[in-house]
């Protein structure tokens, strides 16, 4: 596992709360380098932000808030949005102010830019990697891939059933899984989900011709209502006055078809779907991926990811 995690998932761990204990943990912390995390409490008017270090506060000033933000390609919205939350940062020095209370001065900017050079510039289009949810918009979600510095992952690459909106799929937070799927010149990743989430084969396994389960539907048009039963995984049923998108139902699986990738639903009940949505649930569970065939092998359709 590498040591640059979203932020957040140092905070808690023992090593972090020892290191931050007292002024001589921090002094030994400062020493080694350690990557360490704390709250963000205050971020004052020149945009430096206070962090509660618990044995003494600590000072993220304003140019050393994020990557970018002394070049001006980060806007300050990157320091102002972390109060109130935990951020990561390296003590660069400890001293006092001009009452004699302990300070320390911190580093955000410096643990992103060593993410950036250990970690991330060394990722490979198909790796699998961790990332937190940080930020929903419509056309995707903005994901945190390491010490605070984020990835796009666009809404169409989240799963194979489609979807209206990110905050279908995520919620901010979340912990979640994702594959590189392209990198940019600049050193900006994008990122993937459905690739993850199985093939056809693998989620139509999990069903059996004659139930009756729950799913949502995903939309309605003219000829029927496609159900997602699985995030990669929708079948389609015929048409009722009762049902729209967004709302759960209940259908029996009137058949299971692998050569035309087709399920064939019959609508049963509807009911009101206001749930936040589950954790994802990943058939691959490797470290990095070449291709990706979603369709069966007897399949008349051939649909595949290739990681280049």
């Amino acid at each position: 596992m590498t040591q640059f995690q979203p932020e957040g998932r140092l905070w808690n761990t023992p090593q972090n709360r020892e290191a931050t204990s007292s002024a001589a943990a921090l002094c030994r912390a400062m020493e080694n380098g350690q990557i360490l995390e704390a709250r963000a409490s205050v971020c004052d008017s020149r945009h430096n932000l206070i962090v509660d270090l618990g044995c003494m506060n600590g000072v993220i000033p304003r140019e050393e808030g994020a990557l970018g933000i002394a070049q001006g390609t980060t806007r300050d919205i990157a320091i102002i949005s972390r109060v109130g939350k935990p951020v990561c940062f390296t003590v660069q020095k400890i001293g006092s102010d001009r009452h004699g209370r302990p300070y320390a001065t911190l580093s955000r900017r410096a643990v992103q830019q060593a993410c950036m050079e250990q970690y991330i510039s060394r990722l490979r289009c198909g790796d699998v990697i961790d990332g937190r949810v940080t930020h929903l918009e419509p056309f995707g979600a903005f994901v945190d891939i390491g010490c605070g510095i984020p990835s796009l992952m666009s809404i169409d690459t989240m799963s194979v059933s489609r979807i209206s909106h990110p905050s279908d799929r995520f919620t901010v937070g979340m912990d979640i899984r994702a594959i590189v799927l392209r990198k940019e010149d600049d050193g900006r990743i994008s990122l993937s989900h459905r690739e993850l989430l199985g093939t056809w084969t693998e989620n139509a396994a999990l069903f059996d011709v004659g139930e009756t389960v729950t799913g949502i539907v995903r939309s309605v048009e003219d000829y029927g209502v496609f159900v997602e039963i699985m995030p990669n995984l929708a079948g389609l049923a015929e048409r009722r006055e009762d049902v729209e998108a967004g709302c759960g139902v209940s259908v029996y699986i009137k058949s299971i078809i692998p050569e035309r990738m087709k399920i064939k639903l019959v609508l049963v009940d509807s009911f009101p779907h206001d749930a936040p949505p589950p954790p994802p649930h990943y058939f691959f569970t490797g470290s990095h991926m070449d291709r990706f065939i979603y369709s069966p092998c007897s399949s008349m359709k051939y649909i595949e990811t290739r990681f280049c």
